[in-house]
């Protein structure tokens, strides 16, 4: 199945249903997504079912604005777990691969307050002058837990989403000098959906660590970034059982994957030089795609101009 949150046209609430095609069947007496969380799936599929089947109303998908899936996640840890990506950015500053990255699946925690959805406008944050995108997907704790094992853990998945995990280059590289964050150059923006797409709907395409999806990302429709979820070093389970480490995962939880191979103009730029690859300025427009889990487009503008159009749309 997939969730959608979405605000209907003329609406002053959101609403939660399963897209069928292009019409969202909207679930009864259902506010948010995360109250059908909290156990092994049952009440979700339960919901589903009977949205598909009785829904409160059907909307068309051209009648809403999407959501993000989960517009205000208890918690954000993105991962860092693709080894092309994690390989090339230390290479080019002449760096060896540190041997404990395939020891530690390690995270930072960012910020649930600077979720955005689909189509909404971002903004680089005071300071910035070097904004980049990052192809991640996440995935969406369905069940609480702590110190699960790895084994265990991707029964507490939910689903899955796309992330663009937003990063301000320049004010990440002065905070992490000082050997912490990253703070400021990443907590102000973070995109997720359109959807949320429920595991059964991935075991078809099961590879590796992962699923054999395409990743792509593209700016102002030219193509950047394209990779495979499948090319994975850590499994979504191993990250959930790593973040549940001596602490808690509760429903609502979002886990990044961290940037796939090639998937954010840092990379490409150190690679292909920053004359092919600059970085992002008001006006361009960023859409990541993965294969089953959709697309999710975000406009640049400048600073300001985010909550005006925020009001507007």
């Amino acid at each position: 199945m997939r969730w959608v949150t979405a605000r209907p046209a003329g609406a002053a609430e959101d609403v939660v249903g399963v897209l069928v095609g292009d019409e969202v069947h909207v679930a009864r007496g259902v506010s948010r997504l995360t109250d059908l969380l909290g156990d092994d799936g049952e009440r979700l599929t339960a919901a589903g079912e009977q949205a598909v089947a009785d829904p409160a109303v059907v909307v068309p998908l051209s009648g809403v604005r999407l959501q993000p899936p989960v517009p205000r996640p208890p918690t954000i840890r993105d991962f860092y777990a693709f080894e092309q990506h994690v390989r090339t950015a230390r290479e080019r500053r002449g760096l060896e691969m540190d041997p404990l990255w395939h020891e530690l699946p390690v995270f930072y925690f960012s910020n649930p307050y600077g979720v955005v959805g689909p189509a909404d406008p971002v903004a680089a944050p005071p300071g910035c002058a070097e904004l980049d995108f990052e192809l991640e997907v996440a995935a969406v704790v369905g069940q609480a837990g702590s110190d699960i094992e790895a084994d265990a853990a991707e029964a507490h998945i939910a689903g899955y989403t796309i992330m663009n995990d937003w990063s301000a280059r320049d004010l990440q590289r002065a905070e992490m000098r000082l050997n912490l964050g990253p703070a400021k150059g990443k907590d102000f923006a973070t995109s997720l959906g359109p959807w949320l797409v429920t595991p059964d709907e991935l075991t078809p395409h099961r590879a590796a660590k992962a699923f054999a999806l395409a990743m792509r990302a593209s700016v102002n429709g030219r193509p950047y970034s394209e990779a495979s979820l499948a090319d994975i070093h850590y499994s979504f389970g191993e990250m959930v059982a790593y973040a549940s480490r001596g602490a808690r995962v509760e429903p609502g939880d979002v886990i990044g994957s961290g940037t796939c191979g090639t998937g954010c103009i840092l990379e490409l730029s150190l690679v292909h030089g920053a004359e092919a690859y600059p970085w992002l300025v008001p006006g361009d427009v960023v859409e990541l795609s993965v294969d089953g889990l959709g697309s999710l487009a975000n406009p640049v503008v400048a600073r300001g101009e985010e909550a005006i159009s925020d009001q507007t749309g």
